[in-house]
């Protein structure tokens, strides 16, 4: 499953993720960092390595999914392991807070934090310092790793190369070069795989089937992982906000129209999302690459090289703020003008 949509639970493992699985699970060594672009099941391969380091029973393929340990994890309650992770994350991932962040928020004194918290960093650097629970190791799941600070990062540093007893760390990020270079270099660095075109296929078919309870034409599937880049998990995003695959085909020549019906409803950092995409692509074809989201044949002409490289940066900012509680009617409205002044840029080349 994807990041944003696995709970608790011990679903099965993508095979792809199965097979990077038991080769680290071959190796030695305290601290993994688990990197790559989104979309690739970080997280979900972070959480299985920490099942099977706690496992009670272990195999060569993993943890067994049934021993006292494993339920502890299912339940988010097992003592001898920490998850740091942005505290909007911890509550959409059902995760719990310390009780001092919880009452915080829970007084509103203040939203949840989209960060990982210096507090959370000591308290975990204290949680190694404690007796063991259950079995021989302790646990700290770092994830997405690049939204510590430095504060944060510079607090478990030394844990981080010097960690006491059984200590062991897994770091996953989409961003691993936002890391500073002093915890990268800490970490034995493992770059996450891509699944093959036909495994990836039949994987989301199956993901989103259950998702949607339906079935999933292959031609459906494909169209998500086109939107996702070849993605598989970004593309069960798409599933879930049901992209028809003759939508996807027909985006850049509506935006070129001005024609923003086709996501209006859609969220704010979906939509700009498509328009990097689109720029991306339109950017790689006036260069003769390639293009990755949308078939050369769907895109509208390609502007010139400085047009499209200053709405790029454009995009770029405004990805830093698309978050922000704005007038997301005003944002669209003047997203949908700017994308149609560029893609008519063309005629003036």
């Amino acid at each position: 499953m994807s990041e944003s949509s696995r709970g608790a639970g011990t679903e099965a493992l993508a095979p792809w993720l199965q097979r990077q699985l038991e080769g680290l699970l071959a190796q030695r060594g305290h601290a993994l960092l688990l990197a790559g672009p989104s979309g690739l099941g970080q997280y979900d391969l972070a959480l299985a390595l920490a099942r099977a380091w706690l496992c009670e029973k272990p195999t060569a393929h993993g943890a067994c999914g049934l021993c006292g340990s494993c339920h502890a994890i299912d339940v988010r309650t097992h003592a001898d392991l920490r998850v740091l992770m942005p505290e909007t994350l911890c509550l959409e991932l059902g995760w719990p807070l310390d009780e001092a962040a919880q009452k915080e928020i829970d007084d509103k004194k203040r939203k949840p934090s989209k960060l990982i918290r210096v507090d959370a960093a000591r308290d975990a650097v204290t949680f190694t310092q404690l007796t063991r629970s259950r079995g021989a190791a302790q646990v700290i799941l770092i994830f997405p790793a690049d939204r510590m600070n430095n504060e944060s990062a510079n607090t478990l540093l030394k844990t981080l190369e010097e960690p006491l007893g059984e200590v062991r760390f897994v770091l996953a990020t989409e961003a691993a070069h936002q890391l500073l270079p002093t915890i990268r270099s800490r970490c034995q660095t493992h770059v996450m795989f891509w699944p093959g075109d036909a495994e990836a296929l039949h994987w989301l078919q199956a993901a989103a089937s259950q998702l949607t309870g339906k079935s999933v034409p292959p031609e459906l599937a494909n169209a998500w992982l086109q939107a996702a880049g070849g993605r598989p998990a970004d593309a069960l995003r798409w599933a879930s906000v049901g992209l028809q695959a003759q939508a996807w085909s027909q985006l850049p020549q509506a935006l070129a129209r001005g024609d923003w019906s086709l996501m209006a409803d859609w969220p704010p950092a979906q939509q700009l999302d498509v328009l990097q995409k689109l720029c991306h692509d339109l950017m790689a074809h006036r260069a003769g690459a390639p293009t990755r989201f949308f078939s050369a044949d769907q895109l509208p002409a390609p502007p010139r090289w400085f047009t499209l490289s200053t709405w790029s940066r454009e995009l770029f900012t405004a990805a830093r703020s698309v978050e922000h509680p704005y007038n997301a009617g005003l944002m669209q409205q003047a997203w949908a003008a700017r994308t149609r002044q560029v893609l008519a840029s063309v005629a003036e080349s």
